[in-house]
């Protein structure tokens, strides 16, 4: 069994999960973001293989056949899937590993994968949420309107996670991000795997 962790981390559109994951990585080098896979086009600053692997609908649906996915999902007209192969890998070389996907995909790797911790972001309200999509300058009004009708049904499934994130200030919400992690990595049975030589030695 790893030592690391598997982290969902889910919320809706412009609750500012990226931008705090973001933050959190830089702090804590024990924690690696998994890069999707999507068929969505590449926008303006990303990068292949360092924000998304970027598929055609042909090549995501032949990985879908193949198996390769622990979990995928249609959002938004657009396909994204998490790599089976790619998560144990991480996992195996001791780093924790965040998944960021929606509810319905933590809702599959839930069953798939008991043991992921889970953790929920919301806004403080519906109106900063707004703010925050359009502060982006990427989408028209018209998809802003539709990502806000699907914030509303995002955020009804906020109960079915471990962790709740209110991201109201930004700094306090990255410590609250960091502080789930840090515990979960004190907890007796990661432990016993990291010191069990030292445990041995003191209790013998």
């Amino acid at each position: 069994m790893p030592i690391a962790s598997l982290y969902i981390i889910s919320a809706p559109s412009g609750a500012g999960k990226t931008s705090l994951i973001s933050e959190l990585i830089t702090q804590d080098t024990e924690i690696t973001v998994a890069v999707s896979d999507t068929t969505r086009p590449i926008r303006s600053g990303e990068q292949a293989g360092q924000h998304y692997h970027f598929n055609s609908t042909e090549q995501f649906k032949q990985k879908i056949k193949a198996g390769a996915f622990l979990e995928y999902a249609e959002v938004f007209g657009n396909f994204y899937g998490t790599s089976t192969q790619a998560i144990d890998n991480v996992l195996n070389s001791g780093h924790d590993v965040i998944l960021e996907i929606d509810w319905q995909g933590a809702q599959q790797i839930r069953r798939l994968r008991p043991d992921a911790l889970s953790i929920f972001i919301l806004p403080p309200s519906i109106e900063t949420l707004e703010q925050r999509l359009c502060a982006r300058n990427q989408d028209s009004q018209e998809v802003i309107n539709t990502r806000l009708q699907h914030a509303c049904g995002d955020i009804c499934h906020y109960d079915e996670f471990d962790y709740l994130v209110i991201n109201d200030n930004f700094n306090q919400s990255v410590q609250d991000l960091a502080s789930i992690f840090k515990s979960n990595r004190l907890r007796l049975a990661k432990q016993k795997q990291r010191y069990q030589t030292i445990l041995d030695q003191i209790t013998s």
